[in-house]
Parts: C-alpha cells; structure tokens; sequence
C-alpha cells in the first residue's frame, strides 16, 4: 500500500531520515514516539469525556504532564525488552534478524497499547476507572465472560476490535515503511553506546532522582479515584493489576480450608462483639458501635505512627533506655504494656491502626488493587462524619503504594516532603523535627477552619540509613548512625511535638495516639519470635486520665477504643476490642510472620503454618521467651485461629470490608 502509493511512502519514510542518528535503534525510537502520540491522544479524550470531574479537580495542565511521566514509565518498561537483546542481534551480519524482532516486538506492544485505550471508555462506564484487574480476573470463566460482552456490550466490543485491527495495521505498516532503511553499526560502536542507552531508559523508567522509583501512587493527586486513572494509562493500570494477583494469597490456600459460616460465627462469637447486632447480611461484621463517653461534640484524632519503635527500645517494656520522652509522657495517660503489632512491615501497621484490618499471609492491602477504593478506615468513617482527614509524612507518600490507599480511602488530603521546606533531608525524607514542624502548621490550620479533624503522621527517621541532624542528642553509640542513636532522636523530636501541642488550643479537644508500626527488626530462632512483635502505644490528651493497660492487646484494637474515647457513634467493619469497655479481662493479638499467623492469648498462642499440622505454643509475657513446641492446641483453639486468618482474606476477596452508601445505616 505504502510502495504503491507514493505520497504515502513519502510520509511514512521521510520521516525515518530524522532518526538515522539512530542506527539499530531507529524503530524502538519510533514506537516511543507512537506510543506517547496514542496515550497522550487516547488521555486527551478521556478528559475531555469527563471534563467535570476533571475541571472539579483544578489540575488538568498537571494531569496532562504527569501523564506523560507515566507513559514514559510504561513505554520504559517496553523498550526494555528489545534493548536487552541488542548486543546478541543488533549488528550488521544480523540486521535482517533484528528488524525483524524490533519490527515484531514494536508492533505487538503498540497494539497492546492501543487496544487497551480502546478499551477504557466502556470499562469507566462499568467501573468508574481505567481497566485494573478486573479486565483480567474474570477471564478465568471464559464461557460466561465471551456471552456477557456479546450480548451485553455487542456494539462496544465490535467497535473495539475494529479500532484496534485498523490502528494496528496501520501502527506496524508505518513502522515497516521504515524498518529497511535502518542503518547498522559496527560492533565497536555499539557496544560503547549501548550502556549509555539502558541507562538512560533506567532512568526514564525510574522517573526520578530521589530515594525510591515512581510507582502508580505517585500519580494520585486528588481524591476522586477516577481522576486519579486518567492520570496514568490503562496498559500500566492492568499489568499493575496482574502483578498485584500474582503476588496475592489466601488463607485458605496457606492454612486450609474452613466454611464461611463457621468463620463469621467463631469471630463474632469472641466476647467484646457478642453485644453487637450484624444486621447486613451483605457486610457480615458491619456494626452500629455506641462509644462508652458520650460527649456533645466529638473530639478531633490524631495519630502519630512512630517508624520502626519497637519494645525493644523502651526501658519499661523492658528494651533499652532509649525512649526517655515517651517514658515520661506515659504517665499522662493510657499506656499499653502488652501491645503487639500485626506484622513486621509499615504498611501492615497502617492497615491495622488506620482501618483496624487483620493480617493475612497476603501483602498489606495497603498495597494490593482490590482495597485501593471503596475499603474502610478511620478516614473514611470519620469523613462521613463531618471529619476533616489528612495524611502527614515526611518522605514521598507514594511510597509503598500509601498515596493511592489512601486518598482512595477517604483522606481528603496528602502532605508530603514536596510541600515541606525541611532544615534536614535524609534519605527518607525530612527529619522527624521538619515533619512535627508541618503537623503543628497543619493543626492550626485545621483548628482554625472549625471543623473536627483526624490527622496521620507518620515518622521515618527511624530508618536505615539512620540519618538525623547533628546536635540534637547524647549519643547512645559513639558511631553516629546507628538505629539506638536515631531512635533517641526520634524521641527527641516527638518529645518537641507532643510539648508544643499541648500549648495549643485544641490539645484540650483532640485525643492524639502514639504508636510503633513495628519493631526495627524481627530475628531470632523461634519459629514466630512474637516478643520483636511487642510494641509502645499511648493515649493522651483532652481530658484522658492516666491508666496501665495490662491486657494483652493488638493493633487492630486501638481503632475501637479510639472512637469510643472520641465519643463518635460510628458504623463499621472492625472485629477489634473498645477498650474503653473492657480493659481488664484477658485479650489476644493476631501476629504474622512470613507464612506463619498466630493466634496469641496471654502465654498461649495458637500457630497455623503452610504445611504441617497446627503447632501450641507458649509465650512468657515477662521475659519474651516462647516455645513453639508446647504441645497440640485443642480444637477450639485451632478454630478461632483459622477462623481470624481467613475472615480478612474472604472480606477482600469479596469486598465485605466498606461503609454502607452514606445515609444507609446498619441501625
């Protein structure tokens, strides 16, 4: 067609003359220049499809560039490929092979491209979000997928085809147009360049120069999840999806299998939710919870969640005396002596304080795609409420994927090291002091605005490589960097923050938490070392008396027992303990470790494995000795342990664990 049609032939190869500096990598160098033209086209036209939502957002101009950040990503990804291979094809005894296998691979991946932009219109209409994972979950019943899309969706699924069939051709007759007149260079040549060329498209792939690479939270700029998927392109949003259930597991693949029956009725049978009324048979633990302090105007929530501040370095719990601030703020007000965390990574902690979620042998659903929107937290219920809520940290909130849980969970807003101007910068971000420094600015500007307010901070400078100004405290080890001296320092700026809060007007209306994610490190011989999971946790503020909390208790408890001290009458999801009730009678925790879960009550813990049969062990809470070697736990002990380890997977799974619509109640 090309050949026959000389004006044609002349567009299609005149072009190709401009890329001749380019040699063996004029058609990668071509399919980056088409794919950016279809994604960039293909997210023009989306936004103008939903231009409202978009305006509302007030960032189309910042949408359009990240854009293109994010194509640039994926076309990185793609061009890696070929790239690998150039120095085994790429020479001139070769070249006919290697037009080949660029010419293949340029095709194949542009049309990729474009059947997946194709594809998004009819998928936002479904789902409200460029194709994720569900465009490829279901074809696992292909039977019933092909008869749903022809019979339902006949017109869009024809018209997608042949959109994709035309631009598909004429994608690769363009770039075959160009593929002979290709010049080779010599081995000597090509050999120099192609380390520069890989690192440059390392560099395109990484988008950035700071600590961490860009991810797809990065481009989470605003609070409509929809307008969030423009941003990036629909190709990324599903092999994001897919890399996401490959790496997903579930409980009863992991432990065995047990009846969906059984497993609400064991969880909803433990003593502190025998009260509570599940009426939803649709969102089997959504519960009315009644605080036990009726106030006349709620309190306002914020939560310090300290980066790696395990027991291990606090001298009552008995650590090392390290945390001198805390142990005097202890006696102001709740102070946890048995507390544990859920697991042994940050974002496990974020799931069970900020949305009281238990843990499975998955990764965190902070991270995982079906909980990325429309899944509960603090935020979400207090927003329902009338709560402001924010999200302060002091390095890059797309870190671990946070940015997108959690504006798509109900934080209304992100406040990261971009909107900071630190006095120190180490390599997670800004110093713990610049972080408490922008808390307190954004407090005062939340107290000011009248509204009631739930703010998350989050600390880092806890956090190899262990950096913090100089001048701030005696050094626990002569070496600066060591973890026991950024622990100090960590103290030291909290100490500061909690100081200056106090002197504010809202310290006498807002309950703050100060909590540990997890220990900095989990080692030892034992099979679970649940003594690296024992944490700090105190409640403080408004008017909250001092009080020991000897109970055994978890993470996932302190969402309960915050709102019941904050007086909110709230809706929820939560399997864990108001405190506030009952802090005396014998509690639990949930641990996990790697494939391991436990199932702790006071010296007894309950521990499912992959494979192997249930194991008892024996924990002293004293000394942090446990012995998994303890004997057969009883039945009923097996029981409630699985029956905590597969309710969390099933409610993902099946998206159980959300609000009802707002002004749909549970009551």
């Amino acid at each position: 067609m090309f050949r026959k049609n000389p004006i044609l032939h002349e567009l299609a190869t005149r072009p190709l003359q401009r890329f001749s500096w380019a040699g063996p990598y004029a058609i990668l160098l071509r399919m980056l220049i088409i794919g950016l033209a279809v994604l960039s086209l293909s997210r023009i036209g989306l936004m103008a499809w939903q231009w409202p939502r978009v305006v509302a957002e007030g960032i189309p101009v910042q949408m359009l560039l990240q854009g293109v950040r994010a194509d640039l990503i994926l076309l990185g990804y793609l061009l890696a490929i070929p790239l690998l291979l150039a120095p085994l094809l790429a020479y001139r005894p070769l070249a006919a092979l290697w037009r080949g296998v660029t010419l293949t691979w340029a095709t194949v991946a542009l049309v990729f491209v474009v059947f997946m932009e194709l594809s998004t219109p009819q998928f936002v209409m479904q789902y409200d979000v460029r194709p994720n994972r569900l465009f490829v979950e279901y074809l696992s019943d292909p039977v019933e997928v092909c008869a749903t899309l022809w019979n339902g969706f006949r017109t869009a699924v024809l018209l997608g085809m042949a959109g994709t069939v035309v631009l598909g051709v004429a994608i690769h007759r363009l770039l075959r147009a160009g593929a002979a007149g290709i010049t080779m260079w010599r081995a000597r040549k090509l050999l120099l360049t192609w380390p520069l060329i890989v690192l440059a498209v390392v560099m395109q792939i990484r988008s950035t120069t700071a600590h961490r690479p860009a991810n797809a939270a990065l481009f989470a700029l605003t609070s409509d999840a929809m307008v969030n998927s423009l941003i990036i392109n629909s190709p990324w949003s599903v092999l994001e999806g897919v890399a996401s259930m490959m790496e997903e597991k579930t409980s009863s693949e992991i432990y065995g299998d047990m009846d969906r029956g059984r497993v609400l009725a064991e969880v909803r049978s433990v003593p502190w939710l025998r009260g509570y009324q599940f009426k939803d048979p649709a969102l089997p633990t959504l519960h009315v919870q009644e605080p036990a302090i009726r106030r006349e105007r709620p309190l306002n929530l914020v939560i310090v969640l300290e980066e790696s501040l395990g027991a291990t370095f606090v001298a009552s719990l008995g650590g090392l005396p390290l945390t001198p601030e805390l142990e005097k703020l202890k006696g102001e007000g709740w102070w946890f002596e048995q507390l544990y965390a859920t697991g042994t990574r940050s974002v496990r902690g974020i799931e069970a304080v900020v949305a009281g979620y238990a843990p499975t042998p998955a990764r965190s659903v902070v991270k995982l795609s079906l909980s990325q929107t429309n899944f509960y937290t603090l935020a979400a219920g207090l927003g329902q409420q009338g709560y402001h809520t924010e999200f302060v940290y002091g390095g890059e909130a797309h870190f671990d994927n946070m940015r997108s849980f959690f504006t798509g969970n109900g934080f209304q807003k992100i406040v990261d090291r971009k909107q900071m101007k630190p006095k120190f910068t180490g390599s997670w971000g800004a110093s713990d002091e610049d972080l408490f420094d922008k808390s307190l600015e954004r407090l005062n500007v939340l107290h000011a605005q009248g509204k009631p307010f739930f703010s998350l901070i989050f600390t880092s400078s806890n956090h190899e490589p262990f950096e913090y100004p100089d001048g701030k405290i005696a050094r626990h080890d002569a070496d600066k960097q060591t973890v026991n001296n950024a622990v100090k320092y960590a103290d030291f700026a909290l100490g500061k923050f909690i100081a200056a809060a106090k002197r504010e007007d809202y310290w006498k209306d807002t309950v703050f938490l100060i909590v540990a994610d997890h220990d900095n490190r989990v080692y030892g011989n034992a099979l679970v070392p649940v003594k690296k999971f024992h944490i700090p946790g105190l409640i403080l503020g408004a008017d909250i008396t001092p009080k020991r909390i000897t109970t055994m208790a978890s993470q996932v408890d302190l969402g309960p027992t915050l709102l019941s001290l904050m007086g909110v009458a709230s809706e929820h999801p939560m399997i864990g303990r108001d405190l506030v009730r009952d802090s005396t009678s014998p509690g639990r925790a949930l641990l996990q470790f790697n494939n391991y879960f436990a199932y702790l009550e006071g010296s007894s813990a309950t521990i499912l494995r992959p494979s192997g049969s249930p194991l008892l062990g024996r924990y002293d809470t004293a000394t942090g000795a446990f012995d998994s070697d303890a004997g057969t736990p009883t039945k009923a002990q097996v029981d409630q342990a699985m029956a905590h380890v597969m309710l969390p997977s099933l409610m993902y799974r099946e998206g159980l664990y959300r609000l009802p619509p707002p002004g749909v109640l549970a009551r």
